[in-house]
């Protein structure tokens, strides 16, 4: 999904890690439901932003074995191991795309290393198991082998020509002579044939694929009268690597012919689906093998191709009756979501919505529930895509009911958290991570614990629980060190170091508020003292003047009571 500016209490790393996980978690889904080219796809972007997340690239190798592509798939493998030579899903990952490719000596190779690192998988003691068989398939068991006089013995024919020689030179010393017996001749060394293949053409150019050029190469090669006529030793030594080239292509065709490998099947599919529209040309099947080769140009990234051919199978299925076409209205819901999935690939959003909520109408009206889920899932898919995700939660809240596994609600729940932390509906966001986490350990999947764990704790930052989003982080790194997931593993310490670093900034601007309010307390007392001595001096001076004025009026008092009894003495005399 895009992701939108961040809040106050966003920051850069978190967003980041939020948009590749969602680009994950959308290939994961993909890988789930079986649609490989798609979680391709979404691996792909999510490595563009993440070229060091390693699970991607052996998940990304998954989907290329499942799609026949065993070249691309061993180059994600190897980009894997790369990174981590010892990483167990990568070495297991090589040794299944070097078999699928033919070369079982190295497939076992691998397979051995990874049993060495972690014997306790069964998954490696399976392949080695396979990878020797196929190998004895190819070239025989050792207690098979048996020596015969066939093949090439030029060597030995002449060295045993060459012991005669000598020994009849030997005896031509002594008697003196020798004498030949009439008719004999000289016993010639026996020439090397030419290998040749078991089975037609045709059949030995499909079992080689590529290396059927290799092959049409050696033999034009040995057909050149420059390397046949001409009898030398280096002339004789390039037919011997041609012969031994050309008996290892006819081993390894006589093997992919005994064990029918993955991309084998495939053109025995497309050649049983060719002879089936020879003889039956009923209109359920025409339009079934229509369906598939659209489905098929979208499993190859081939979008436009496969929505014209969608639009042309949509007007034949309308203009048929019932009667023509039975399921007509499962085939038209189903028609409409390849067209929506077409449109929503190549960036045309209002027309995929169109389509897909056609696939809804028509479900509904004809109560497909398979049919109504997957247009459900879709509709939610354009509308995150389109950045409405609360119509994205409308849709799939509506399919939770519908979900039939425990990883499928996981998903949901998650994808819905997602889109309310998109809309800075941090609570919600939390409520459906918490969702995600305990559906997914009902459904016992590790890297969905991981998912739904971040998601909580991005949540939980976003609303400032800054002590609850540490611990959840501290849970996600437990899940990704049990996964061996490294580059999970350090994007998670990334947003940790921040968390923390927030949570001592807070601490310590706590502290600074502390003083302050200590200072301005002490400053009050200050303040309070300054007062209360100046109304002490004020309320001092005060009474100085009244004792001023008392002093005054009492010898005011005095002077006037000395007086007057001065007056009665003068009187009395």
């Amino acid at each position: 999904m895009p992701r939108r500016g961040g809040s106050d209490h966003g920051s850069e790393n978190q967003e980041l890690v939020g948009t590749f996980e969602t680009l994950r978690d959308e290939g994961e889904h993909f890988v789930h439901v079986k649609l490989w080219q798609k979680a391709i796809d979404s691996f792909t972007r999510a490595i563009e932003m993440n070229p060091e997340e390693k699970k991607c690239y052996v998940t990304r190798s998954k989907c290329w074995l499942q799609l026949g592509n065993a070249e691309n798939a061993l180059t994600d493998a190897e980009e894997a191991l790369r990174q981590d030579k010892e990483y167990i899903p990568g070495l297991y990952q090589k040794a299944e795309a070097m078999y699928q490719l033919g070369d079982f000596e190295t497939s076992l190779v691998f397979f051995h290393r990874g049993h060495k690192l972690r014997p306790e998988l069964q998954e490696f003691r399976l392949g080695i198991q396979k990878a020797q068989e196929a190998i004895n398939n190819s070239i025989g068991k050792p207690d098979s082998v048996k020596l015969t006089a066939d093949g090439d013995l030029t060597y030995f024919y002449k060295q045993e020509e060459d012991e005669k020689a000598k020994a009849k030179k030997a005896k031509a010393k002594k008697t003196g002579g020798t004498y030949g017996k009439p008719g004999a001749k000289k016993e010639t060394a026996k020439e090397r044939q030419k290998p040749q293949a078991s089975g037609d053409q045709k059949t030995i150019k499909q079992l080689l694929g590529e290396l059927y050029g290799d092959k049409d190469f050696l033999e034009k090669l040995l057909s050149e009268d420059s390397l046949t006529s001409d009898n030398n030793p280096t002339n004789k030594d390039i037919r011997e690597k041609i012969y031994d080239g050309l008996e290892y292509l006819h081993a390894r065709a006589d093997f992919w012919r005994q064990q029918k490998p993955m991309y084998a099947r495939k053109r025995d599919k497309a050649k049983q689906r060719q002879s089936a529209k020879a003889r039956n040309q009923d209109p359920t099947s025409y339009l079934l093998r229509c369906l598939e080769d659209i489905d098929d140009d979208q499993s190859k990234e081939r979008y436009e191709e496969s929505l014209q051919k969608a639009k042309k199978t949509l007007k034949t299925v309308e203009n048929m009756n019932e009667d023509q076409l039975q399921n007509k209205a499962e085939i038209l819901a189903n028609i409409h979501s390849q067209i929506g999935n077409a449109y929503l690939e190549l960036g045309k959003y209002n027309e995929s919505l169109k389509h897909h909520e056609e696939d809804l109408k028509i479900s509904k009206e004809n109560d497909l529930e398979d049919a109504r889920s997957r247009a459900l899932d879709n509709l939610g898919r354009v509308h995150a895509r389109k950045g409405n995700f609360d119509k994205a939660i409308e849709v799939w809240e509506e399919k939770l009911p519908m979900s039939k596994s425990p990883l499928e609600s996981t998903w949901l729940y998650h994808e819905i958290g997602r889109c309310y932390l998109e809309l800075q509906r941090y609570q919600d966001a939390r409520d459906f991570g918490e969702k995600a986490i305990q559906a997914a350990k009902e459904a016992e999947d590790d890297g969905w614990q991981l998912h739904a764990s971040v998601l909580v704790a991005q949540s939980e930052v976003k609303l400032g629980d800054l002590q609850s989003a540490a611990e959840s982080f501290e849970r996600s790194l437990d899940i990704a060190k049990k996964l061996n997931d490294g580059p999970a593993e350090s994007a998670i310490k990334k947003a940790m170091e921040e968390v923390n670093s927030r949570i001592v900034q807070g601490v310590k601007e706590g502290d600074d508020k502390d003083d302050d309010d200590d200072k301005g307390s002490v400053k009050s007392d200050k303040d309070r003292k300054g007062a209360t001595s100046q109304q002490a001096s004020e309320n001092g001076n005060e009474n100085d003047q009244d004792d001023r004025r008392s002093n005054h009026s009492k010898e005011g008092q005095d002077k006037g009571k000395g007086k007057e009894e001065g007056e009665e003495e003068g009187q009395k005399s």
